[in-house]
């Protein structure tokens, strides 16, 4: 089966999360990705997570790099990065996140690299994009959360900031790069050449500010924390029951009837307080309330299989536990078994997006370090005299005397 990527060959010069969580994605639908990694060191998240496995690299790089293959090269060495140039000449896209400035510092920047292959896609991921007054600070995901609103508005009123516990900025960052990728790729095929592909982590999490920016620029007042609370409609968050919280979301007129008819309180719908979603939002801290006093008579189940029942949005919130092994979560094929050669059977999360004609496939584990240089290399052409040649001048590493070298 041949996947929709499957003639896409992708550089994977990134590392940590932004930028493998966009190769990765590629990857799964068929780029073969070459992750050029720094020898003996590598991706940085190799080491970097609090836990480890059987193995040397953590959990969370097998998390970020299935269906890729590594190769060690050291850009700063003059035969490393000849062979880095050998691997440009056959690329379609490169992905990259360093700070601005540093890529040309290496010699790896677009626009030395587009002369060596006009058709390159090259993608930069950084904190604050290529250009404007924070383009050289250094950028993640804290930091971009906090300097786009995203914090302010995170967390309940009068308590002190916080941010969202999943890394927002970073994993959008690679989702909005991917999408830009593969526009360019697209564009490509019209034009004959690649082009720059400029992401930030700010502009991430700026864009996905869609109703806070709304409520600003339509009100004139600065959006304030809400808790689990929806800006634009209510009631539409946590709520307490007997035993628990659970989650509503009567986001209309029909469901808020429904939900005013399964807790019995039809006379809510005549308060002039919620006759309306505009007045609900005002006065959604005594609507909770009233809400409340009706719901702490059940248990959360109870009331989310009845409003269910008549077509209200309603949910348990779930631990990790619960949800990777709930059976939504094993129909869809959310958690996938992994065959890793040192740490054996791994777990990770499934393909989020299902394609019925070429279905998504792990054809690697995350890789070893260096473990496909030699292979890699001599694909495009290299001999194996070459290869040998290469490594003694150091461009994978300072070679081991008297020891041959495994790629």
């Amino acid at each position: 089966m041949t996947l929709p990527l499957s003639r896409i060959k992708v550089l994977d010069v990134s590392q940590i999360m932004a930028g493998p969580f966009c190769c990765m994605l590629l990857g799964d639908m068929g780029a073969d990705v070459i992750k050029v990694e720094t020898p003996g060191i590598g991706d940085q998240t190799r080491k970097s997570m609090g836990f480890r496995l059987k193995g040397a690299d953590s959990g969370g790089f097998l998390a970020l790099n299935r269906n890729k293959r590594s190769v060690e090269i050291d850009l700063k060495n003059p035969a490393g990065l000849e062979a880095f140039y050998a691997l440009v000449k056959e690329a379609d896209v490169l992905v990259e996140n360093n700070r601005p400035g540093v890529a040309a510092r290496l010699k790896i920047d677009y626009a030395t690299l587009r002369e060596i292959n006009p058709r390159l896609v090259y993608a930069s991921i950084s904190g604050f994009g290529q250009t404007g007054p924070w383009s050289r600070r250094p950028g993640l995901d804290l930091i971009a959360q906090a300097m786009t609103g995203v914090m302010s508005v995170m967390g309940h009123p009068g308590e002190a900031p916080v941010k969202s516990a999943i890394p927002l900025a970073d994993l959008g960052a690679g989702l909005f790069a991917a999408y830009g990728i593969l526009s360019a790729v697209i564009g490509r095929g019209i034009t004959g050449e690649g082009q720059f592909v400029d992401a930030s982590l700010f502009e991430t999490a700026m864009s996905l500010s869609v109703w806070e920016s709304a409520e600003y620029w339509g009100t004139g007042e600065v959006p304030t924390p809400i808790g689990s609370a929806n800006r634009m409609s209510a009631p539409y968050q946590a709520v307490r029951a007997s035993d628990r919280h659970f989650v509503i979301g009567a986001a209309n007129p029909k469901l808020w009837s429904a939900l005013c008819g399964v807790i019995g309180r039809e006379d809510l719908l005549k308060d002039p307080r919620f006759t309306d979603n505009v007045l609900r939002i005002r006065n959604r801290g005594v609507l909770i309330e009233e809400l409340e006093r009706e719901f702490a008579h059940r248990t959360a189940d109870e009331w989310v299989d009845a409003l269910l029942a008549v077509g209200v949005p309603a949910g348990p919130i779930y631990n990790y536990a619960e949800a990777l092994n709930s059976e939504q979560a094993v129909a869809r094929e959310m958690v996938l078994k992994i065959q890793h050669p040192v740490e054996g059977e791994t777990r990770a999360l499934g393909f989020p997006v299902k394609l019925s004609a070429t279905p998504q496939q792990v054809r690697h584990p995350a890789p070893l370090l260096g473990q496909h240089t030699d292979e890699i290399l001599g694909e495009i052409g290299l001999s194996a005299e070459a290869i040998d040649a290469m490594r003694q001048a150091g461009a994978f590493g300072t070679p081991k005397v008297g020891v041959a070298a495994a790629g």
